[in-house]
This record gives C-alpha cells, structure tokens and sequence, in this order.
C-alpha cells in the first residue's frame, strides 16, 4: 500500500548516465511512491529519453550539464520544497537500492519524526568494491571525530531527509561529498541520525557503471574532513553541547 502522500514524502533521484538501469529502478519506485522526482545531471546516454517515456508520472529537474551528485542533490532539494513535500527519500540510479525498503524507511520515520534515516549496507555484500568498504570505514571514523555520533555506513545514498531540517544548501559541494556534510551538518544542527538497515546489490566489476574517480573524489573527501574537523572544534561540538544542555534543562 502506498502510504507516501499522506506523510508528504517524495522519492528523489539523482541519475548520471544510468540508462542501463534507470528504467528499471523508476519504475520499482513508483510502486511506493507516487511522488518521485528525477534530477537528469546532464546525462549523455539515452536516459533523457528515457524519463520522457513516464510523461507526468514523474517529475523531472533538467538543466544540461553534467555538476556532479552534490548539485543534483541540492537541485532536488529545492524542487521539492517547492512542491510543498516535508520529507525526501534519495535512492541512487545505478540499481544497487531495492525500491522495496522505502516501506522501512516510512516505517522509521514513524518511529522517529524529524529524524535523518540513514539506510545502512552490509559491507561485506558480495561484489562489494574493496576501495568501497575502505572508504566508508575511512568516512565513518572521521564523521566520529567530526560529531560525536556513531554511524555504520556514511556514504550510503538512501536516506530519509527532513526538508525542513536540512543545512544551508548555498554552501553544499557538488560532488560526491556533499552527502558527507549533509550528515555532519545535520548532526551539529540536533537532528537525531537513525540508521536502518537496508540490502544492496553489486554487480560484477565488468558490469559496474560508476562515476566515482578514486583518487580524486578521495582526495576532495579528505580535504573537506580536514576543513570539517577545524569546523567541528569551533563551531559543531559547542553548538550539539548547548543544545543538549537546553534539552536536559527544559
């Protein structure tokens, strides 16, 4: 049963030259939300084409060029708000998230209003890129440092977010990364971060599409964990400390 509308939850999808798995995906969506919003990062491929095929089914946010996922996310964003939706679900295009969790996403957020569900891989899924595992660990330790909060899986890309909740998006990166500060900063900001687990599919390394440059999208995620860590010292752990203190006072 599709119970998105009455939450006012929007499933938001950022795709960058995913034709081979677009389709597929939106089409599984749509069998739990009927609200779903596309962002085309400047695709190449025949995904343009593609998303037309749904005509109004689906929304879509087009601006030529290809920025990057942080930019698609921030387009997405905005759209959506637009729109009047009070929460967004991000699920990645390449197939490798199961439609079929958005239940427990909707199912979390029952549980917990206002929260940033985090959806949480098993990192010892078969296929799973060894660079992959590294990095999250590497994120996970660092989002620790950065927040006080223990997450298992920081680059994951379905999450539930709280529009309302979000950080300034004027400053979000455009790529990879800003999925990183939108976690850091909504955990400076007192948004509660619930993980839930969720499965996750790999295809064979030969049928892999992906748009991750190793070493530079890993040098960017350094950068900007260096740049958060003096960030989280003068500004992020006094403000989470505060907060608390007025919690517990009131």
């Amino acid at each position: 049963m599709n119970d998105s509308k009455t939450s006012n939850i929007c499933v938001l999808m950022p795709t960058y030259n995913n034709a081979g798995t677009l389709r597929d995906v939106v089409e599984r969506v749509l069998r739990f939300c009927v609200d779903v919003i596309v962002v085309n990062d400047g695709c190449t491929d025949t995904s343009a084409e593609i998303l037309a095929s749904f005509g109004e089914n689906i929304a879509v946010v087009d601006y030529g060029k290809n920025c990057g996922k942080g930019y698609a996310l921030k387009q997405g964003f905005k759209k959506a708000k637009e729109l009047g939706f009070d929460y967004a679900i991000t699920i990645d295009s390449d197939g490798q998230h199961f439609p079929e969790d958005i239940p427990l996403f909707i199912k979390a957020l029952e549980q917990h209003p206002n929260a940033l569900i985090v959806g949480s891989r098993n990192l010892n899924e078969e296929n799973m890129p060894e660079k992959n595992t590294f990095a999250n660990k590497f994120s996970n330790f660092w989002f620790k440092i950065q927040t006080g909060v223990n997450l298992p899986d920081t680059q994951t890309g379905f999450r539930l977010y709280p529009l309302k909740n979000l950080p300034n998006l004027s400053f979000l990166t455009s790529r990879y990364e800003a999925e990183l500060e939108l976690l850091v900063g909504a955990a400076w900001r007192g948004t509660d971060l619930i993980p839930i687990k969720i499965n996750v599919f790999y295809p064979k390394a030969e049928e892999r599409v992906s748009h991750f440059r190793p070493f530079w999208d890993f040098l960017r995620i350094s950068v900007l964990n260096t740049f958060l860590c003096v960030l989280a010292v003068v500004y992020g752990l006094p403000s989470r400390l505060i907060r608390r203190a007025r919690r517990n006072h009131d």
